[in-house]
């Protein structure tokens, strides 16, 4: 198999390069009924952070193509913190698989919690909005390295 890296012509680019952390204050407007942040609410963060993600990989223009399952394992109630980690795991010619955790965190005490994660997949754009390639990703931890071999099989498990 051919690496990722002698397919595409751009220099391979580290994962530090993409990461992203966005942090925002659960205010009553953003809750439900029951005081916990809306579910489209928590998908529109994730979508944000996750282009902001894909873009500083690419320097390019990039939209969303698909997202995975997104399961909410804890709510996020107002007056939380909603905190989101992303960075590109690999690209794959003018497509990037990006991935986001998300945290809340309870500003009186500092305890935090997963609360979600999400796969998103962007394709970055020319300045004619047509697909165009991205640099290869370099990972450079063996959790990067987990991550990127993971977006892989992710990637075949998606096509099929």
């Amino acid at each position: 198999m051919r690496s990722e890296a002698a397919e595409s012509p751009l220099a391979a680019k580290p994962v530090a390069a993409s990461r992203v952390t966005a942090t925002y204050l659960v205010m009553p407007g953003d809750t439900n009924y029951l005081g916990s942040i809306f579910g489209g609410r928590v998908m529109q963060y994730i979508d944000t952070t996750a282009a902001i993600a894909a873009m500083r990989h690419a320097r390019r223009v990039c939209v969303t193509a698909s997202i995975d399952r997104l399961d909410f394992h804890v709510p996020i109630v107002a007056g939380q913190i909603v905190i989101l980690h992303a960075s590109v795991n690999r690209a794959f010619g003018s497509s990037m698989e990006v991935g986001v955790r998300v945290e809340r965190e309870d500003p009186l005490t500092g305890e935090r919690g997963h609360t979600a994660s999400a796969y998103l997949t962007f394709v970055a754009l020319d300045d004619l909005g047509h697909p165009t390639r991205v640099a290869p990703v370099a990972p450079a931890s063996a959790d990067e390295e987990r991550r990127h071999a993971g977006a892989l099989a992710r990637r075949e498990a998606r096509r099929q």
